[in-house]
């Protein structure tokens, strides 16, 4: 039997995050999913998709404020 991922698990950075939500989304489309973990995979799944909407979110605010800092300059 599988362990679940606990959804408080750490994130380990923005690339980890999409190569664990790419592991868990083949892990659930199997036809053999484990029912019993799967609740908890796509509770990380959640979790993780939220890290990457944040670590995106962020991006596109420094860039933002980069590109007004070249406006600002020109």
């Amino acid at each position: 039997m599988t362990t679940p991922p606990s959804a408080d698990q750490p994130v380990a950075g923005y690339a980890a995050a999409l190569d664990e939500l790419e592991a868990i989304l083949g892990e659930i489309d199997r036809p053999d999913v484990d029912v019993d973990v799967l609740a908890a995979k796509v509770q990380r799944a959640s979790v993780l998709i939220g890290y990457c909407r944040d670590r995106i979110g962020n991006a596109r605010l420094q860039i933002d404020a980069v590109v007004a800092d070249l406006d600002d300059e020109a």
